[in-house]
């Protein structure tokens, strides 16, 4: 199925903490193009996850209407939000949420067996998605048999497995070295291209923005700033390697201070919580050998 137009007007998400107010997103407007592929960018905390986890279903909005296609997605009971996440929306999440015990096919299977799927039709369309991300060869192997690149790629075409116009990518190349993280665009760009899906994409990476047709910038929970990847280079003011490595550093730090206030006021699980603080230290230690390696204290 062809790409769907996303339209976003006057979002608003306020999340309670105790007594705490926390407003993620503050009236935020936006249009997407059916077929488009666009990036989000913006510091921690400004809110890019909440805009993706609403217009994919996955949170609700406190105020405003989004409409993905001739969906209105924000008057969505529950069930039915079960069913547009099925089939209009595939999502693409940083922490890779694959199944250990499954091959990388069966990966791929399983979101149609949810949707009730023939087998036969099953088996075709895993040997199309395994061509098309370019691992027909690695169908057979579990995902601590794949490198990090793989996986994503196998995640990628288990956003598609149902066919849905819409793809949905949060950090995608978030834990991927450069070389992974290119491949792993280049095949997200393929998708839009060859498959006209609409994607819409949050991003740290400047890099990584730029494979989009525009790139949004949100800050404070609106969108500040609209711009082609052109004048998102002339932007970016020459900013070094080693400033966008420390930069990443600080948002690491930043975000793992935010984690241990979640797991202090119970929003997340003790196990969740070890699970992402190791993750993001990990991330931020291999930035820091980096440094180290280019001769850089920290």
């Amino acid at each position: 199925m062809k790409g769907l137009d996303v339209k976003v007007r006057d979002l608003i998400k306020v999340y309670r903490l105790g007594k705490v107010e926390v407003q993620a997103l503050r009236g935020l407007s936006m249009d997407v193009g059916a077929g488009e592929m666009i990036s989000i960018i913006g510091p921690s905390g400004s809110g890019k996850t909440t805009l993706l986890n609403i217009i994919g279903g996955l949170d609700q909005a406190t105020a405003g209407i989004v409409h993905v296609g001739n969906t209105e997605v924000t008057a969505l009971s529950t069930s039915q939000l079960v069913e547009y996440r099925r089939k209009t929306v595939g999502h693409i999440f940083q922490t890779l949420n694959l199944i250990p015990t499954l091959t990388a096919a069966e990966n791929i299977e399983l979101p149609m067996i949810a949707l009730g799927v023939s087998r036969k039709k099953r088996k075709e369309r895993v040997e199309e998605l395994l061509e098309i991300i370019g691992l027909t060869e690695r169908a057979n192997h579990k995902p601590e048999e794949l490198s990090g690149g793989e996986q994503q790629r196998v995640a990628i075409a288990v956003a598609l497995a149902n066919d849905a116009p819409v793809i949905l990518a949060d950090e995608p190349t978030g834990e991927l070295d450069t070389v992974n993280s290119k491949i792993v665009v280049d095949y997200l760009v393929k998708v839009n291209k060859e498959l006209g899906k609409t994607i819409i994409m949050v991003t740290h990476d400047s890099s990584v923005a730029r494979a989009a047709d525009r790139i949004l910038r949100i800050e404070d929970g609106v969108i500040k700033m609209a711009l082609t990847p052109t004048e998102a280079i002339a932007e970016e003011k020459a900013v070094s390697y080693i400033d966008q490595i420390r930069a990443r550093i600080t948002e690491i730090e930043e975000e793992l201070l935010q984690l241990d206030e979640d797991f202090k006021t119970g929003k997340i699980s003790g196990d969740e919580y070890v699970e992402k603080r190791q993750r993001l230290k990990q991330v931020r230690d291999s930035l820091r050998e980096e440094l180290h390696r280019m001769g850089i204290v920290t």
